[in-house]
């Protein structure tokens, strides 16, 4: 319990720092994308006579230097300002009322009152989808979103555990750092998204007072692609460990890990909201990776996740899982079942196996 304590509170002060750093990293990449982008254009335009494409891109960007800043600045405030608001737009995520849903209501307040939390918003997308997201930087915005396919498949206790998951998130910090991360990778993205698309409509300058350079295009392209790149590496840095302590903080919040194992087989495979962008889902409950796109998806597998909760939670396999996950995952779960039936011996066959009758593996 105390190593557990210890990295939960060791995780909080981490998602503080890596705030910090994710800010200052978002100002470093408009940096570059800026002297990219200027590169880019005194290549294409050209440069008076005796002048070179690189010394006006380095004038232009000192000369622009306050002007980006207050831009960049601008950027982190509105992000932090609207993140709900923009969340919800493009998720199509609608505001759910007490008298809506008053159960619902219930439970998250219970959920609240237990750990001393401040009692969030709740939203709700139309999708068959199951899944669910926490979005918001501070009180007043917090929000926890559900899919109505997630209330309509899910029973009550596991719809508690989902959201004992996102109220951890909130509780660890999480969901700041995901917003701090989705607004650093939306703004590099969109320039480098409108930079490539319009690459065919602009040609290098044939002005005989101005001289155009191929190779400051060449290397502009290049910056802009590094601090797209840098983007998504950022997003996609956030340790997965947030994951597996959501997960256990849902079951102290529950004290049900059986229902945390049952709604994660449940949503394996079925979890991704249908013209939702890549950033909101990374924010989500789960996040169906594909099989090779697992490598770099900001979610572990369900069944790492499931393996976690049956060996440190006590958390019990089902007889069968609830829906069939993906093809990926279904043989590794299917084996994990066969096994805890068998009551194979935990320290023979790994992690998953469990005691005859269905007791917890020793730790």
């Amino acid at each position: 319990m105390l190593g557990q304590a210890f990295g939960l509170y060791s995780h909080m002060r981490n998602n503080r720092i890596r705030s910090g750093f994710l800010i200052a990293g978002l100002f470093a990449l408009v940096y570059l994308t800026v002297w990219g982008l200027l590169l880019v254009f005194n290549g294409y335009g050209g440069v008076p006579r005796g002048r070179t494409a690189f010394g006006e891109a380095g004038r232009q960007f000192w000369a622009w230097l306050p002007v980006t800043t207050l831009a960049a600045g601008a950027w982190v405030f509105i992000g932090f300002r609207v993140n709900v608001g923009l969340i919800s737009a493009v998720s199509g995520a609608q505001g759910l009322s007490r008298e809506d849903n008053p159960k619902l209501y219930r439970m998250l307040e219970n959920l609240c009152i237990s750990r001393g939390l401040t009692v969030p918003k709740l939203a709700i997308v139309e999708s068959e989808a199951l899944n669910a997201f926490a979005s918001g930087v501070n009180d007043e915005q917090f929000t926890v979103t559900v899919t109505s396919g997630l209330l309509a498949q899910l029973n009550d206790a596991e719809v508690e555990a989902v959201l004992a998951h996102e109220l951890t998130h909130i509780r660890n910090g999480d969901v700041r750092l995901m917003i701090i991360a989705v607004v650093i990778a939306g703004i590099i993205s969109l320039v480098g998204e409108l930079i490539f698309r319009n690459l065919g409509r602009v040609r290098v300058s044939s002005d005989d007072a101005k001289k155009g350079s191929f190779v400051a295009i060449l290397i502009g392209f290049a910056v802009i692609a590094v601090a797209w790149f840098l983007a998504v590496v950022i997003r996609l840095s956030l340790s997965r460990s947030r994951e597996y302590l959501a997960d256990a903080g849902a079951v102290e919040l529950t004290k049900n890990p059986d229902a945390m194992i049952s709604a994660l087989l449940k949503i394996a495979g079925r979890a991704d909201i249908e013209g939702v962008p890549s950033g909101v889902m990374d924010m989500c409950f789960e996040n169906d990776p594909d099989d090779f796109a697992d490598l770099f998806s900001t979610h572990p597998s369900v069944t790492k996740r499931v393996q976690a909760l049956v060996q440190t939670a006590g958390g019990r396999m089902p007889a069968m899982p609830p829906h069939p996950p993906r093809v990926a995952e279904r043989q590794d779960l299917q084996t994990m079942v066969e096994e805890s039936a068998a009551g194979i011996d935990p320290a023979a066959r790994g992690p998953w196996a469990r005691p005859p009758g269905g007791g917890s593996a020793s730790p």
